[in-house]
């Protein structure tokens, strides 16, 4: 059994089916991992989507995909609680026949999945979280967002002040999908580019929280500008396909790296 994962898509399909042609994934035996951030700013988000969720139904538990920022703003634009932002491309979702199907299985997916010592999320973990916080951090959270809560959590600026709760669950939302840098205080810097132009007091996430003194991989995504970075206990797999670089997968059981180059065209991307 060889365990894939493949880092963010961002609706770049056909460097999607380039990639996945080179990996050689049974899918009656193996395992897919993804690291979110299935759809947006690429051109073929649905065809992402409907991938995924056929995967996913014969795969079972050996297919798992943790929810991307841009996942998050998918089901809440979907659901009127965000507006549209202007780089978004989600319109072949919207008006496809199945969207609410697909809209329901992408809802349905976790925002951390552990198996034994490996860990994956979409961004990262914050200091002072321990893995067990971390773990019961974000099953409460994708419980919540199966409720009514789910319209505060996920909103970009709520209509009122937050009891303390649903603040807690926001912040683990914002942790999970979109931190990079933060302080060694715990709080999470403003911050997009490379780790060396981060503002003072701003330092990657995983130096303030080292996956291997808490005795895991931890495989991520999310950052682009870092691109493929492997350190101690660390997989980050985000390589910028969306913005013309490279789509990759890599192979947990040995570190096989397989990248594919982005193959749409640039008028299709931001």
């Amino acid at each position: 059994m060889a365990t894939w994962v493949i880092g963010d898509i961002h609706g770049c399909f056909d460097s999607l089916q380039d990639l996945w042609s080179q990996l050689d994934v049974d899918p009656a035996e193996d395992r897919l991992w993804l690291v979110g951030d299935l759809v947006n700013r690429g051109p073929k988000n649905l065809e992402v989507l409907r991938w995924a969720r056929r995967l996913s139904s014969l795969m079972g538990e050996r297919m798992a995909v943790v929810l991307g920022n841009h996942d998050l703003h998918l089901l809440a634009l979907a659901a009127g609680i965000n507006p549209p932002k202007q780089l978004d491309t989600f319109e072949d979702i919207m008006t496809a026949p199945d969207r609410d199907q697909l809209l329901g299985w992408l809802s349905s997916r976790a925002l951390l999945h552990r198996e034994e010592d490996i860990v994956m999320v979409h961004a990262g973990l914050l200091p002072g979280w321990t893995l067990e916080v971390a773990e019961r951090r974000a099953r409460e959270l994708e419980t919540a967002l199966q409720t009514s809560e789910r319209d505060l959590i996920l909103a970009d600026r709520p209509p009122e002040p937050l009891e303390s709760r649903l603040e807690e669950l926001r912040r683990t939302r914002l942790a999970l999908s979109l931190l990079r840098t933060c302080t060694a205080e715990g709080e999470m810097c403003d911050f997009t580019g490379s780790p060396e132009q981060a503002p003072e007091g701003c330092r990657p996430w995983f130096e303030l929280w080292p996956p291997l003194e808490h005795g895991v991989t931890l495989v991520c995504g999310h950052w682009a500008a870092l691109g493929l970075h492997l350190g101690p206990g660390l997989i980050v797999l985000d390589s910028g396909c969306v913005w013309g670089d490279t789509l990759t997968a890599i192979r947990l059981e040995d570190m096989k790296i397989v990248q594919q180059s982005t193959v749409e065209r640039a008028d299709d991307l931001p």
